[in-house]
């Protein structure tokens, strides 16, 4: 009797997910800083530091966050991005209008939006003001996007006026929703109508910043993981991978001597633990940034 032929099982290709860091700063500790800056480090983590960072764990492109303690002095991001134009884009903190002139050049060096730094603000700024709509036209004419970093119960008055301007906005931070409540609060509601509008998308990064802007400092010793965790379970079921990115926040800025690159990739495999939907999450931060 000839044996039956038992067919081999087809070759599955492993999902490689193309790792893009969406949120990372460079400076040096000599930079001008602003006179309310919440910290001030007193080391350098360049360009070649965070590239040397993602070599090693083969992460391919990262983008740069303007530094909210050096306020306008974004020309350590620059010349970053000059140096890294296939691998490195930006955002700028400018103050509004700008100029049509800046932002053009800062698009050829490879910025692609602006960052609204407002976390820790006393007051938020008026975005309905003559500056800010010509600054936010000038934002949507360009195709950029606007980065919002602000506390979660302050973004509904954030948000309004960013959309109602027809611009792209990229939330950091999970929206850094209320700590006591982190799916129920204002700031998660307002930003899931934001993604819903179909303008939005949230960034998985600085997890371990959710406990609050001051924890840092006030608690540096407690837990830095778990709302992070049951933020981004919610929101991978809810909002999906094509709404949302991946950042490190690196070098970890008041936390740098209880993380690593290592440990926070290590969160975002336990934050989105299917590798298909990482790799998602991955291509559409490449679609985003880099496309």
């Amino acid at each position: 009797m000839t044996p039956a032929v038992v067919e081999p099982a087809p070759l599955v290709a492993p999902v490689v997910a193309p790792l893009v860091d969406c949120h990372a700063h460079v400076f040096d500790a000599a930079m001008p800083t602003c006179p309310d800056a919440w910290t001030v480090p007193t080391y350098d983590f360049t360009a070649d530091d965070l590239l040397a960072q993602m070599d090693r764990h083969e992460v391919s492109h990262a983008v740069l966050s303007g530094l909210s303690i050096a306020g306008e002095y974004n020309d350590y991001l620059i010349r970053a991005l000059r140096r890294n134009p296939q691998r490195l884009r930006g955002t700028a903190i400018v103050k509004a209008p700008a100029n049509l002139y800046l932002l053009e050049q800062m698009q050829a060096d490879g910025v692609v939006g602006i960052r609204l730094q407002l976390a820790r603000s006393e007051q938020l700024p008026d975005l309905d003001s003559f500056d800010y709509r010509l600054l936010l036209r000038r934002v949507r004419d360009l195709d950029w996007h606007v980065q919002v970093a602000v506390e979660g119960q302050r973004l509904p008055q954030v948000l309004d006026p960013l959309l109602a301007a027809g611009v792209k906005v990229v939330i950091d931070h999970f929206g850094h929703p209320d700590p006591a409540d982190p799916l129920n609060c204002q700031g998660m509601a307002a930003m899931l109508r934001a993604v819903d509008l179909g303008a939005c998308w949230v960034k998985l990064s600085g997890g371990f910043r959710l406990p609050g802007t001051a924890a840092w400092r006030d608690d540096p010793h407690g837990d830095l993981d778990g709302i992070a965790q049951t933020v981004a379970s919610h929101l991978v079921d809810r909002v999906g991978p094509d709404r949302l990115l991946w950042g490190s926040d690196a070098p970890f800025v008041g936390y740098e001597e209880r993380l690593s690159y290592d440990r926070v990739l290590g969160s975002f495999a336990r934050w989105v633990p299917d590798a298909a939907t990482r790799a998602r999450i991955g291509e559409t931060a490449l679609a985003f940034y880099f496309g």
